[in-house]
């Protein structure tokens, strides 16, 4: 009986240390933590930014002569309009945050889709300006005119980031620095082929705004 003692107690130790190591389940990246929010915030530059792209195609078409520098000049003002206006629509939802928050990721749906739904509207509807007058420089005027008008949309969307769990900085340098390559490749690019790639832009940049929009909504939902 004495000797059966030891045989007792090691044979627990012994099964303990084959016992099968269980993984956890549903445990995520870090990486991937890190890269899908940044991956959601460049979607939504280029979508910001598809009108100032488009906008500039046109612009590019009617250019005659430095081209390269004009174009520089339209989309860094485009950038900064359209840096500078989520800001500010950042600002005015933080001001009201408390009293949204229930409901915000039904606001950001809203705002997205709406945006997005304006885009595709717009884009869909015949204009009739797709054939501009050739002109060798942009005046200042125009240019102030053309930042804004292409940057309100930036606005509506700078209220969205609100609700975003994003860094407001990173989310306007991102926006402001595609802004301006996507700008400055549409008026080379409008200068060479014309306009045919504008429309296109518009539906994308919407149907990007829109699935963006989505996305919060149903995170929220199933969360």
């Amino acid at each position: 009986m004495l000797e059966a003692l030891p045989c007792a107690v090691v044979a627990p130790v012994s099964r303990a240390r084959h016992a099968p190591t269980v993984r956890r389940v549903g445990h995520s990246s870090p990486l991937l933590d890190s890269v899908v929010p940044f991956l959601t915030l460049f979607l939504l530059a280029i979508g910001v930014s598809a009108d100032a792209f488009a906008v500039a195609l046109g612009r590019g078409l009617s250019l005659r002569s430095g081209v390269v520098r004009n174009g520089l000049i339209l989309a860094l003002a485009f950038g900064v309009a359209q840096a500078v206006m989520p800001l500010l629509g950042w600002l005015l939802g933080t001001a009201f945050a408390e009293v949204i928050a229930p409901f915000d990721h039904w606001i950001a749906f809203a705002l997205l889709f709406l945006v997005g739904a304006k885009m595709l509207w717009e884009a869909l509807t015949p204009d009739g300006d797709d054939a501009p007058d050739s002109e060798d420089r942009f005046t200042v005027r125009e240019i102030l005119v053309l930042a804004l008008a292409t940057s309100i949309d930036a606005l509506v969307v700078g209220v969205s980031l609100t609700f975003w769990d994003v860094s407001i900085w990173v989310a306007i340098a991102v926006i402001g620095l595609v802004t301006v390559v996507f700008s400055l490749a549409a008026v080379l690019l409008g200068h060479r082929i014309g306009t045919r790639f504008r429309r296109p832009a518009e539906i994308v940049g919407g149907i990007v705004l829109i699935g963006i929009g989505v996305s919060i909504l149903v995170k929220h939902l199933t969360a």
